[in-house]
Protein backbone atom coordinates (compact mmCIF):
# COMPACT_ATOMS: atom_id res chain seq x y z
CA UNK A 1 0.00 0.00 0.00
CA UNK A 2 1.47 3.37 -0.92
CA UNK A 3 1.81 6.06 1.73
CA UNK A 4 -1.09 8.52 1.71
CA UNK A 5 -0.90 11.93 3.41
CA UNK A 6 -3.87 14.06 4.44
CA UNK A 7 -3.32 17.69 5.40
CA UNK A 8 -5.79 19.63 7.57
CA UNK A 9 -7.16 22.89 6.23
CA UNK A 10 -5.32 26.09 7.10
CA UNK A 11 -8.74 27.69 7.62
CA UNK A 12 -9.24 25.85 10.94
CA UNK A 13 -8.04 26.80 14.41
CA UNK A 14 -4.60 25.48 15.26
CA UNK A 15 -3.74 24.73 11.63
CA UNK A 16 -3.15 28.23 10.23
CA UNK A 17 0.67 28.26 10.13
CA UNK A 18 1.47 24.59 10.57
CA UNK A 19 -1.38 22.29 9.49
CA UNK A 20 -1.69 18.83 11.01
CA UNK A 21 -0.78 15.97 8.65
CA UNK A 22 -2.09 12.42 9.00
CA UNK A 23 -0.14 9.74 7.14
CA UNK A 24 -1.43 6.21 6.58
CA UNK A 25 1.06 3.59 5.43
CA UNK A 26 1.01 -0.21 5.33
CA UNK A 27 1.94 -0.60 9.01
CA UNK A 28 0.80 2.48 10.94
CA UNK A 29 -1.13 5.74 11.18
CA UNK A 30 1.01 8.80 11.98
CA UNK A 31 -0.09 12.29 13.05
CA UNK A 32 2.45 15.09 12.62
CA UNK A 33 1.84 18.49 14.20
CA UNK A 34 4.49 21.22 13.93
CA UNK A 35 4.90 24.36 15.97
CA UNK A 36 7.55 27.05 15.82
CA UNK A 37 10.30 25.00 17.45
CA UNK A 38 8.99 21.43 17.75
CA UNK A 39 7.50 18.59 15.77
CA UNK A 40 4.97 16.44 17.63
CA UNK A 41 4.66 13.02 16.01
CA UNK A 42 2.36 10.27 17.23
CA UNK A 43 1.81 6.87 15.63
CA UNK A 44 -0.42 3.86 16.17
CA UNK A 45 0.25 0.49 14.57
CA UNK A 46 -2.66 -0.61 12.38
CA UNK A 47 -3.11 -3.81 14.40
CA UNK A 48 -3.56 -1.66 17.52
CA UNK A 49 -6.30 0.59 16.11
CA UNK A 50 -9.53 -0.13 17.98
CA UNK A 51 -11.84 2.38 16.30
CA UNK A 52 -11.97 5.37 13.98
CA UNK A 53 -14.54 8.06 14.72
CA UNK A 54 -15.42 10.87 12.34
CA UNK A 55 -17.38 13.91 13.53
CA UNK A 56 -18.47 16.03 10.59
CA UNK A 57 -19.46 19.66 10.99
CA UNK A 58 -20.72 22.10 8.41
CA UNK A 59 -17.40 22.31 6.58
CA UNK A 60 -14.72 20.26 8.34
CA UNK A 61 -14.40 16.84 9.94
CA UNK A 62 -12.70 15.79 13.15
CA UNK A 63 -11.00 12.39 13.29
CA UNK A 64 -10.42 10.36 16.46
CA UNK A 65 -8.40 7.14 16.14
CA UNK A 66 -8.41 5.06 19.34
CA UNK A 67 -5.90 2.33 20.15
CA UNK A 68 -6.29 -0.95 22.03
CA UNK A 69 -3.10 -0.69 24.07
CA UNK A 70 -4.35 1.99 26.45
CA UNK A 71 -2.24 4.63 24.73
CA UNK A 72 -3.52 8.11 23.93
CA UNK A 73 -5.95 8.51 21.08
CA UNK A 74 -4.80 10.15 17.88
CA UNK A 75 -7.00 13.20 17.19
CA UNK A 76 -7.01 15.72 14.39
CA UNK A 77 -9.45 18.37 13.22
CA UNK A 78 -9.98 20.42 10.10
CA UNK A 79 -9.98 17.70 7.44
CA UNK A 80 -12.29 17.43 4.46
CA UNK A 81 -15.02 14.84 4.89
CA UNK A 82 -13.77 12.82 1.91
CA UNK A 83 -10.25 12.74 3.42
CA UNK A 84 -11.63 11.57 6.78
CA UNK A 85 -13.63 8.81 5.12
CA UNK A 86 -10.57 7.80 3.05
CA UNK A 87 -8.44 7.54 6.23
CA UNK A 88 -11.07 5.31 7.84
CA UNK A 89 -11.31 3.15 4.71
CA UNK A 90 -7.54 2.71 4.48
CA UNK A 91 -7.32 1.62 8.12
CA UNK A 92 -10.23 -0.82 7.85
CA UNK A 93 -8.89 -2.30 4.60
CA UNK A 94 -5.43 -2.84 6.09
CA UNK A 95 -6.95 -4.47 9.17
CA UNK A 96 -9.13 -6.81 7.11
CA UNK A 97 -6.02 -7.99 5.23
CA UNK A 98 -4.71 -9.24 8.58
CA UNK A 99 -7.52 -11.83 8.60
CA UNK A 100 -6.12 -14.69 6.52
CA UNK A 101 -6.59 -18.42 6.04
CA UNK A 102 -3.88 -20.70 7.44
CA UNK A 103 -3.31 -24.46 7.42
CA UNK A 104 -5.68 -24.94 10.36
CA UNK A 105 -8.55 -22.94 8.84
CA UNK A 106 -9.43 -19.27 9.11
CA UNK A 107 -6.90 -17.26 11.09
CA UNK A 108 -6.71 -13.73 12.48
CA UNK A 109 -4.14 -11.62 14.28
CA UNK A 110 -4.40 -11.08 18.03
CA UNK A 111 -4.93 -7.33 18.61
CA UNK A 112 -2.83 -7.46 21.78
CA UNK A 113 0.28 -9.48 20.89
CA UNK A 114 0.04 -9.60 17.06
CA UNK A 115 0.37 -13.40 16.86
CA UNK A 116 -1.66 -15.46 14.37
CA UNK A 117 -4.48 -17.37 16.05
CA UNK A 118 -7.60 -19.21 14.89
CA UNK A 119 -10.48 -16.94 13.93
CA UNK A 120 -12.88 -18.77 16.27
CA UNK A 121 -10.62 -18.34 19.33
CA UNK A 122 -12.02 -16.45 22.33
CA UNK A 123 -8.71 -16.37 24.26
CA UNK A 124 -5.28 -15.82 22.72
CA UNK A 125 -3.03 -18.84 23.28
CA UNK A 126 0.08 -16.63 23.30
CA UNK A 127 -0.80 -13.76 25.62
CA UNK A 128 -3.84 -15.29 27.38
CA UNK A 129 -6.07 -12.24 26.92
CA UNK A 130 -9.77 -12.38 26.10
CA UNK A 131 -10.35 -11.52 22.46
CA UNK A 132 -13.09 -9.28 21.09
CA UNK A 133 -15.71 -11.21 19.15
CA UNK A 134 -15.52 -11.21 15.36
CA UNK A 135 -18.37 -9.41 13.61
Amino acid sequence: MPVERFKASRMTKGNRLFPTVIEVNDTSVIRRKRSWFTLNEMSIHLQRVASVRIDTGVMWSDILIESTGGADSLASHGHKKQDAVRIKTLIETAQSKQLHVGDDGPMRVCPFCAESIKAAATVCRYCGRDLPSQA
